[in-house]
Order: C-alpha cells, then structure tokens, then sequence
C-alpha cells in the first residue's frame, strides 16, 4: 500500500513538473516575452482554506477556490499521510466517504460524509505549477462525552462507617470535565465540609453516615453538546434507631387516643405494636370501628407509626410497645396510657341566673337584698367590669344600699355586706328632713 501511495506522489510531482514546463513553453510561444514568468501569468489561490470544527458524525466540506487556472490541475491531498484524495476531476482514494465538486473550474470542494476522528488533520489543496503552490486547512474533529461504564461506579450499598470511593471515567474530545453531585440538589458533607459540586473523577466519603444516603450524579461535559451524567445510588445499611414524641399518654373513659413513634432504618424495618402483655396488635382497615387502627408512613429511610385506640375503657390503660426490626437488629421503645378524669362543664353566675328568670314574670320586682347564686360575680369601680371568683376577697368593693340594689355577695361576704347595708340605710334616713 506505501509503495502505491509513493508511486501516485512521484507520478503527481512528475506530471505537474512537465505541465508547467509545458504550459510555460506554450505561453512563451504565443504570448509577449516580457510578460512570460510574471506572476499574473500563473493561477494564484483567491482565499485560504478555513480551519473547520466538525462533530463526529457529521459531514464536513473544505473549499479550496483558485483564480487564472488556465490549463494547470487542482489536487486534494492529506498531509499527515500524504495520501493524495483527488486530482482534477477524478477521485483517487479509496474511502467512499470522500468525495469532490466543483464549479466553474474555480471553487474545489473536498467532501467528507460522516467524519470520524481518524479524519483529524491537515489537508492541502495543490496547483501543479512549477514550482508547486498550494493551500492547506486543518478539520478539526469533536467528539461529546461518553461515560466509559467499565471504569465507572454503579449502584453501591455499604455498611455505615464505612469509606466509600465512587469513581467516573469519561471520553470525548477535548477531555471532559467531570464532577460529582447530589441528584436532589443537598449539600454533600465531604471532609467535614458541606460542598454542592465535587470536582473530578473520584468522590471519596470517609465514615459514611445514613445522611449520604442518596443518589449521585457524575456529570461529564466539554463544550460539545450534550454533556451527559451517569446516576450512581448509594444506599447505608443501618439497624433500627426508635424514638418516641411522648412515652406517657393520657386519655378519659370514651376518648379516642393517638399513640406515635418514629424509626430509621436500611433495610427498612417491619414495625409493629404489641400490648402490655407483648400480643401484636392487628388492624384491619377493611372493617370501620375496630378498637385499634395502625398506620404507617414511609419517607426514605424513616418511618412514621400510629396506633389508634378508639373508645378507650378501663382495660385498655396500661403500655404499649412500638417495635422495629431488620436484617441488622432490632429496637422497642415503651409507651404509658393513664386514665385522666373526663372534663367537667363550669357554669357561670350569669348563665344560672339567665336559667332562673326564665319563666319569671316580667313585671317581678327584685328582692333588694336578694343575694345572688355563688359563682363568678362582677363588680364596678367607675370603669370597666372586674370579674372576680366566689369568695375572693376585694378591698374596694361596694355593697348594694337600699335604694340601688345591682348586683349579688358571695357567700363569705354575705355577713359584711348585710352590716354595710343597715349602715347605709340609716345614714341615710338621718340625713332627711323631719
């Protein structure tokens, strides 16, 4: 194969070399001696053959245009291999990716469908002159990202502790740039600091805790759409830690109780209750009104669990245990329900002597010394209301007279009011005039 290619050159070199010196001989012939070698005479390239920046895949075109081509020949030729692709009209190598066009025996245009890297390089347009002129361009070859799957991390599940070393591997050209991070957005807590992003290939996690527990995204990126990522998921295996709100409940004859506990765990854990006896109590949700209602409530690696005790009666007090288990161990934690008394309903004096008048004739007059139910009274000190309980004791209180009876004693009071009371009535019937 090198001795064709070397052949091709030699007959290229010897060709051009004789139609110059024939074209030369021609002009000399029939054109001005004087103008014979100036440079007007031989063709000259109109514009440089750009560098061009292809995708890998895609098709890339090199434009090769000349000016006074007479009867001289264009060639295409690849540099770093001196392969020589065209010449004139005709195609000379053997990649069927590679084709040519042109127009107006000006512009030569070098086809390259479907570019793959090997097409990476420098590529020269000829004019078989003597000596020889030419042009060159280089193709420039990209390629995106790709995740290289044998040298990249997958799924992990360690045990809590731990060190943990995920690595990604990524191609492309340029070379990626890759970096870790949370698919979930979190910080990520790397050397004990709190980090979004981690740079390069390798993100190392000395003494991996349950807060690790996640997915992580190895991105890859260089310029060249798309960047890609690969999603690694890291699962903590841990036993079960158990923690109870509160551990002493209380509840009435007749109430409907709730009782809470919450666990971690990975694997997840089978969480139950059992009574104070340590039966397990089942629920059946299909049927409405049953004593006890479980429920549970997963989010990641915790759960959340109630029992529900409907209707509670003098049997169901007593302790409840919340119970959790996995593959790794097991934790209970205790809770108390005791009996409270049930509420009572306080009526007020306004409201029983509401009860009372009802009934009552209209037109009723009011004992004056009536004293008043014994409950929440109220008082006037030239402002608003004072309310204050039965039998509290208030210095500035003021007694009904006879003629302005409003409002009611408490019981304690009764006998100082009533002494208050005959006092003012007789200052009063003093100060008249006989």
């Amino acid at each position: 194969m090198e001795i064709i290619k070397i052949t091709v050159l030699l007959l290229w070199s010897v060709a051009s070399s004789m139609l110059g010196l024939a074209k030369a001989k021609q002009s000399h012939m029939h054109e001005n001696p004087s103008d014979f070698n100036t440079e007007a005479s031989f063709p000259r390239f109109a514009e440089p053959i750009p560098n061009i920046t292809v995708t890998i895949g895609r098709d890339a075109l090199l434009a090769c245009v000349v000016d006074n081509l007479k009867g001289y020949k264009v060639a295409w030729v690849r540099v770093d291999t001196q392969t020589i692709l065209s010449i004139h009209h005709n195609v000379i190598t053997q990649n069927p990716r590679i084709s040519l066009t042109y127009n107006d025996h000006r512009s030569w245009y070098l086809h390259i469908r479907e570019v793959e890297e090997s097409d990476r390089g420098w590529y020269m347009c000829q004019v078989n002159t003597d000596p020889m002129r030419s042009r060159k361009g280089y193709l420039q070859v990209v390629v995106p990202p790709a995740i290289i799957e044998s040298m990249t991390s997958n799924d992990m599940v360690v045990r809590e502790g731990t060190n943990v070393t995920l690595n990604c591997k990524a191609k492309g050209f340029p070379e990626p740039y890759v970096m870790w991070r949370r698919e979930d957005g979190d910080e990520m807590a790397i050397s004990g600091e709190n980090v979004n992003v981690v740079d390069g290939e390798i993100l190392h996690i000395t003494k991996v805790s349950r807060l690790h527990m996640a997915a992580y995204l190895c991105v890859a990126s260089n310029g060249v759409p798309p960047s890609i990522s690969k999603r690694v998921q890291l699962r903590v295996q841990f036993p079960p830690m158990l923690s109870i709100p509160n551990q002493l409940e209380g509840a009435y004859v007749g109430q409907d109780v709730v009782l809470e506990c919450h666990t971690e765990a990975y694997p997840a854990s089978i969480n139950y209750w059992t009574t104070e006896r340590g039966d397990m109590i089942i629920s059946d949700t299909s049927r409405t009104g049953d004593k006890f209602e479980t429920m549970s409530r997963n989010t990641g690696y915790t759960k959340y669990m109630s029992l529900k005790i409907r209707n509670v009666g003098p049997a169901d007090f007593g302790s409840y245990r919340c119970v959790a288990k996995n593959s790794l161990g097991e934790t209970d934690g205790l809770i108390k329900l005791d009996e409270i008394p049930a509420p009572t309903t306080i009526l007020t004096t306004e409201s029983l002597y509401n009860n009372r008048s009802k009934g009552r004739k209209a037109n009723k007059k009011h004992d004056p010394m009536m004293v008043g139910d014994y409950g929440v009274e109220e008082w006037k000190e030239n402002g608003p209301s004072i309310r204050h309980p039965p039998g509290a004791f208030h210095n500035g209180a003021v007694c009904p007279t006879a003629h302005t009876v409003t409002v009611c004693c408490g019981v304690l009071f009764l006998l100082h009011c009533l002494v208050s009371a005959l006092t003012t009535q007789h200052q009063y019937q003093r100060s008249q005039p006989r």
